[in-house]
């Protein structure tokens, strides 16, 4: 889902941090503040000592849909390649999916959303 502007992954955890993207994608990534309309934030235990490691914790935040408008979720939008997709979801545990959406701004992205909806 390439856009005019390029490809775009939304984040609204552990991806924003300068130290998760050195370790996962071996730079900082190019982004700009958004957020998602439509999802809520709740917490996930992460048990993965990799993930764990990168990130120096193990709990981390995980969307879930609630298809009210009022919600709203802010985080990033990260300016991302194909590779770079390829190593977020490696870094990315089994809980989550990632999906195409649409973000507050009109950009259209990815995000890691829960894996149970």
């Amino acid at each position: 889902m390439t856009t005019a502007d390029g490809l775009w992954l939304f984040s609204y955890g552990t991806l924003r941090e300068p130290h998760v993207q050195l370790a996962t994608f071996g730079r900082r990534l190019e982004s700009v503040d958004d957020a998602l309309v439509g999802y809520a934030l709740s917490m996930l235990r992460i048990t993965d000592p990799g993930v764990i490691a990168i990130s120096g914790s193990s709990e981390h935040p995980i969307l879930r849909a609630t298809g009210n408008p009022g919600d709203e979720v802010a985080g990033l939008a990260l300016k991302v390649s194909e590779a770079d997709l390829e190593k977020a979801d490696r870094y990315e545990v089994a809980d989550y999916r990632r999906v195409p959406t649409t973000l507050r701004s009109g950009r259209r992205a990815f995000v890691y959303v829960a894996a149970d909806r």
